[in-house]
């Protein structure tokens, strides 16, 4: 039986990368309580296929269900792209009508037509994100004059996972991709980073990143997108407990995760281990 009484706002991911949307969500709504849970040891999402992608997704958003939460957050692209629209339509009517899960592709979709003067918008991501097309097809829905290309970047979470962002090693696969999507499109003014463990990468980004291309991370759009669905949903907004306090949860080795979330979040964590549940 899940609990009707006020809960912490969920934030799920694969990994660490949900954790930039997080940081995100926090800097402008710190009065919320938060409820982080990273897949860690089934990490990363993005080369597998649909079905279970969606499967581990369901059994984190019951997990975070089952914790007290009313509003689940999936800061992970490639859940977002492979899985939300089944557990919205499918899984919710079971669990509780009542609840909600959101995604980060759509609020990075509703702003890019006000960022992109030429009409020309690059997309970096996860093969699973690229191939799905998710980007292309909600940018295309809300703006069908913009142009939307999309380049896999598949060594980028490992060096952000194994702490090499910043080595040297690390400027030959930046400069690989996004070489590669400017030879795609040498119109592009707009480059949204669609993994949210690029934005660890950023310094390498901008290096080499043609003059006159805007980067755009997801943090900050998807915490404005957030404030103004809850200020719309007042009945959501009320489920969610105010204490300003933040918990995480890890499938892999607390410790690890400890040390890995203090880099994104610069701030001391607590970690516990969870099980997810078939």
């Amino acid at each position: 039986m899940l609990s009707s009484s006020p809960g912490p706002i969920g934030i799920f991911d694969s990994g660490y990368g949900g954790l930039t949307i997080l940081h995100g969500i926090r800097q402008l709504l710190p009065e919320y309580d938060y409820l982080y849970l990273g897949d860690n040891a089934r990490a990363p999402y993005g080369p597998r296929s649909f079905d279970v992608v969606y499967e581990f997704t369901r059994q984190a958003v019951a997990k975070l269900f089952e914790m007290g939460c009313h509003l689940v957050i999936l800061g992970c692209n490639t859940a977002s792209a492979k899985a939300l629209r089944t557990i919205q339509e499918h899984d919710l009517p079971l669990w509780d009508a009542e609840r909600r899960v959101l995604g980060i592709i759509r609020p990075t979709a509703e702003v890019i037509g006000r960022l992109t003067e030429s009409r020309h918008v690059g997309v970096l991501a996860t093969e699973g994100t690229i191939r799905s097309e998710s980007y292309k097809l909600e940018i295309q829905k809300l703006w069908p004059d913009i142009q939307v290309s999309g380049v896999a970047c598949p060594f980028w979470v490992p060096l952000v996972e194994y702490n090499e962002a910043d080595s040297p090693g690390a400027d030959y696969f930046v400069k690989k991709r996004i070489d590669e999507i400017m030879r795609l499109d040498p119109a592009i003014d707009c480059l949204i980073l669609g993994c949210t463990h690029y934005p660890l990468l950023m310094p390498k980004i901008l290096k080499y990143l043609p003059h006159g291309v805007r980067v755009v991370p997801q943090g900050e759009y998807v915490a404005d997108s957030l404030q103004r669905y809850l200020e719309r949903h007042s009945q959501i907004e009320q489920r969610c407990s105010r204490g300003a306090t933040v918990h995480y949860l890890t499938t892999e080795n607390p410790d690890k995760f400890k040390e890995q979330a203090q880099l994104f979040m610069h701030e001391p964590v607590e970690v516990k281990n969870t099980v997810l549940e078939k």
